[in-house]
């Protein structure tokens, strides 16, 4: 083994330290700024379960544009017709098909919930104010529709599809 005999002046120990302190801590700072998976959105692919009979409704995908989330049926489970419009709805909506139909609009996070847009329910017809959260590590989204106060609706569970 040889001997080196190397002197490291205080600045140069300093910097030494702060590089190696960057090593350590800039890979676990950037793991927990950027989400771990795709869990952790509720963007994805979701079957809709109805709150009253339990059983699957509908598919939807939540999608990110610009800062915002929306909502698209993309398949109705509860009946054979797949070109059925929405003949309730009172908005731009009103006889379109339900299928390609945005029901979810301008849902954006807000610490671990989402909210301040709203979802369109097409058998009713009605629009609710809307949030929603996610839980069991991303595999169940709650979504809560109500008018007026956020305690005064109701709320469904949605599953991920994988």
């Amino acid at each position: 083994m040889v001997a080196m005999n190397m002197k490291i002046s205080p600045k140069s120990g300093m910097c030494l330290v702060v590089l190696i302190l960057e090593s350590l801590l800039s890979p676990s700072v950037f793991v927990r700024a950027q989400p771990s998976s795709e869990m952790d959105s509720p963007a994805g692919i979701w079957e809709t379960i109805d709150d009253k009979t339990g059983k699957p409704t509908a598919v939807v995908e939540i999608f990110k544009e610009n800062a915002n989330l929306f909502g698209r049926i993309e398949k109705i489970l509860t009946r054979d017709d797949q070109s059925a419009v929405c003949v309730a709805c009172t908005d731009e909506r009103k006889n379109q098909p339900i299928v390609g139909m945005i029901i979810i609009r301008n849902i954006k996070a807000d610490g671990s919930e989402y909210s301040g847009g709203d979802i369109l329910d097409p058998n009713s017809g009605i629009v609710y104010r809307f949030k929603m959260h996610l839980e069991k590590n991303g595999t169940l989204l709650i979504v809560r529709g109500y008018i007026g106060f956020a305690f005064i609706g109701r709320s469904q569970t949605w599953h991920r599809r994988q």
